[in-house]
């Protein structure tokens, strides 16, 4: 008898599974830190959503130099004029949201709430005159972000301080137990050589 790992079936995932196995410790540490920065994103909510937000603004003016660089760089073509425009949009948005986060957080919270609120609205409907497979699942969420959306807009403003940084760290927790799952999983199913 020997004692070789189970035979990985001809399934391309099954045989990029198998290469994890030899990372599963360090995936298991992956997920647990996203699960514990997601619950201090949690707890330390105003915290998360200031960073969130900073970082958004951040991330949204350092992509306004590339599409305005890149606009400068092609301007002999037609939608230079476009793209210029749009970066420095960008910029100028990102700058905002960088001095002044508390203001962009509200600003954020209010969009999410209509977002939630139409996104919800459409679901429901859509799930009501279609009765497509997995219906029933499609309403269930819509009521779900109906709900969130009016419960958001209900405590606004006081729910600009909040709402981003507690998505945030939901957002991290799920990521967190996705990774651990994943590492346990390819532990148990692909054991080592004795």
């Amino acid at each position: 008898m020997s004692s070789e790992p189970p035979v990985v079936s001809e399934h391309p995932l099954g045989e990029q599974l198998h290469h994890l196995r030899d990372h599963w410790l360090l995936l298991l540490i992956l997920g647990i830190g996203l699960v514990l920065v997601g619950t201090l994103a949690i707890i330390s909510a105003f915290i998360a959503t200031m960073a969130t937000v900073t970082l958004f603004g951040t991330l949204l003016f350092v992509g306004a130099i590339f599409q305005m660089v890149n606009a400068v760089a092609c301007r002999n073509w037609r939608g230079f004029l476009v793209f210029l425009l749009t970066g420095i949009l960008y910029g100028v948005v990102g700058l905002i949201m960088m001095n002044h986060p508390l203001e962009a957080a509200i600003g954020l919270t209010l969009m999410l709430a209509a977002a939630f609120m139409a996104g919800g609205v459409i679901r429901i409907v859509v799930a009501a005159l279609e009765h497509f497979h997995g219906w029933g699942w499609v309403m269930l969420n819509g009521f779900i972000n109906l709900f969130l959306g009016i419960y958001i807009w209900r405590h606004f403003p006081e729910s600009a301080f909040w709402v981003i940084g507690v998505f945030v760290g939901i957002d991290l927790i799920f990521c967190g137990w996705s990774w651990i799952v994943l590492a346990l999983g390819v532990r148990a199913t692909f054991p080592r050589k004795a």
